[in-house]
This record gives C-alpha cells, structure tokens and sequence, in this order.
C-alpha cells in the first residue's frame, strides 16, 4: 500500500492541530492507515514487571486519549501503547484553541487540560480489545474540579486495573490548575499510598504494576525526595518526564508564546538529563521510561544509556509520521550492535556505568 502519511501528511498539517489529530484518529479506527512491516529483532526484546515488550519503543500518553485506537497504534510497530490521560469523570477540557504546532522547532505546545470522556466510556474499549493481546498501560489523572486529588486516583486504579498492563499516576501536567504541587514529598506519599491500596484491593494477586510520571521543571534537590517516595516500595517505576512550561530562548516559532507544556525536540537534553539524575538516585533498582524529544534511532538509544529501560514519543509523530517508529528500531539496533550489545537491557544506564573510575 502507499505510505498515506507523504499523501496525507502535508494536508492535514495545512488543518488546526487538534483538527487534524482528531481526523487521523477517525482514520486509524477505519483501518485506513496501513500495519508497518515488523521489525522486532530479538535484542531489542525486554522482559519488564513480568511482561514481554517486542521493542523498547512505547507511544505516550495523550495521542490516544480514551482508549479509541491502541490496537492500530501497536500495528504501526510500537511496543506498548499508553492510552490516556483519563479522569473518572468526562470533561472538555480547556477552551480552544490548546494545541500549536512550532514547525521551525519540531516542538509541540498543549494545554489540552485533560480533556478525555471519562472513566467508564475509556474501561469499555479495554475490555473489548483485552484479549487481543498487545502491551497497553493506562496513564491516570484528576477531574480539575476535585479536591481530594488522590480519591480520584484511587477510582482509576480501581477501574482500570483488570483492563491495564501497567497504571500512571500522573501529577505533572502543567494544564490542570494545583496537579504539580502533588509532587511534593508528603504530598505524593499519601497520594502513592493510597493509590497502591486501591490497586490491590481491586487485584489482589495480579495487580498491575504501578508507575510514576514526574514533570521536567521539577528542582533537581526535589528530585532525591521524589527517589525516597519511588524506591519506599509502591510503585513499580518512574516515567521521566513530561512536557515542560520552560521556554528556552533558542525557539523560532512565533507560536512559542502559547501557554502550556512544550514537547518535542527541545526537551529531549533537559528530559535526558533528569533521567540521568533519577536513574542515579534510585541506583538502577527501579525501571524508567524515558520519554521527551525523541525523533531519532539515536535519541531513543541515548536514553537507554542514561537509564532508561523502555522509550516512549508522541510529539515526533506529528512531523515524522508513522514509519518513525520502524527507522527509530532499525537505527536502536545498529547503534546497539555497534556497542557491542546483544540486548538493549545490557545498555541500559551504559553511559553511567562507563563513567565511573575503575
């Protein structure tokens, strides 16, 4: 079939953002975007809390938000989806225009505000595809009106747990008013706690691993307190990070103005950085998915080094399309075989591990 991303690519970026995501998800659920051929080499096979990734490559969280096209997002050659942010409740979201494209800087502004159709409609898409197999975690956020932040993330796990491969309590978006502050240390004990209970009071035998995802713009003496609440023993792994409200001066784009978190290429050196720093807090005892800036085979594979266990893009998709995924594997495998690698897990925190004096 033709690559329907170089006929459709161009038009649908002449289209508003979400106008045009909104459309390439209609698309996808039709079956009109083609499977890419696979390429799943054994060594980049990983073996994560008991479950078989065929590639370290994920699709983050936000492209999918309810649940509507995990199964065509696998078939473009990912090796795990992350769907969501979802809440327990539908809500809309923040007023339009939220999303920007930033053409000149291959970035991504959002303040979508966590729009999604809630709890309910995204358990029911779960349920009918959970037996198609496929690696498909569920990243969990708070309705903006809620107080008690972590009861919503208790209905979540609760919900969510018999339908996910993995659960994201998310306190790092900069689009829901408060959310950040949850990242302070007596804040996210409760919060991961209570989270936790839920997840084993609804699975108490097979309860899915739980994650953390943690925001760019955090200071890094925050990020040791952050490392004690991840290794205290409740959660399973950290993702590092999300989109970030920094704006570095280098930008081009007139659209760099929008409020909102930026993703893209200029967060890959500050998002590759702290999860260097994490990686070296939680001293390798706790795996990371490494997401932020990621366009290349090489990128993705400088993440691995630094820490990394697993990689997940989104905002590249825009501008690469979906044969992205498949050059990012076959360029992971030669840089992997050039370092003498037989497995990506034995490159994982490399960079580390050869900066130490001997």
């Amino acid at each position: 079939m033709p690559d329907l991303f170089r006929l459709a690519g161009p038009l649908l970026r002449l289209l508003n953002p979400e106008t045009a995501h909104g459309l390439t998800l209609r698309l996808l659920q039709a079956g009109l975007v083609p499977a890419q051929p696979s390429y799943d080499p054994p060594a980049l096979a990983v073996r994560l809390w008991g479950r078989s990734f065929p590639n370290p490559v994920g699709l983050a969280a936000g492209f999918d938000k309810n649940a509507e096209v995990p199964d065509a997002m696998l078939a473009q050659g990912f090796g795990f989806v992350e769907i969501g942010s979802v809440t327990p409740l539908p809500q809309p979201g923040n007023p339009r225009p939220r999303l920007f494209r930033l053409n000149a800087d291959g970035a991504i502004i959002n303040r979508m505000g966590f729009n999604n159709q809630g709890l309910e409609a995204v358990a029911a898409r779960l349920a009918a595809r959970r037996s198609r197999g496929g690696i498909v975690g569920a990243n969990l956020g708070k309705n903006k009106t809620t107080e008690d932040a972590a009861a919503d993330y208790e209905k979540g796990a609760a919900r969510l747990a018999p339908l996910s491969d993995y659960l994201v309590i998310n306190v790092s978006s900069p689009n829901t008013p408060g959310l950040r502050a949850l990242q302070g240390r007596d804040q996210l004990e409760s919060l991961v706690r209570r989270t936790r209970a839920a997840l084993i009071r609804s699975m108490p035998k097979a309860a899915p691993p739980l994650l953390l995802k943690i925001a760019p713009d955090l200071a890094w003496e925050d990020l040791s307190d952050i490392a004690a609440v991840a290794l205290a023993g409740d959660l399973d792994g950290l993702i590092v990070s999300n989109t970030t409200v920094a704006r570095p001066d280098w930008l081009r784009s007139p659209q760099a103005t929008e409020t909102g978190g930026l993703s893209g290429a200029p967060l890959f050196a500050s998002s590759t950085a702290m999860l260097r720093r994490m990686y070296e807090l939680t001293h390798g005892k706790l795996p990371i998915i490494g997401v932020g800036g990621i366009a290349s085979g090489s990128e993705a594979y400088a993440k691995i080094r630094a820490g990394a266990s697993l990689v997940q893009l989104y905002s590249a998709l825009i501008y690469g399309g979906p044969g992205l995924v498949t050059r990012i594997k076959r360029e992971m495998h030669d840089l992997l075989l050039r370092d003498g690698f037989s497995s990506i897990t034995e490159a994982v925190g490399a960079d580390l591990r050869e900066s130490r004096p001997l």
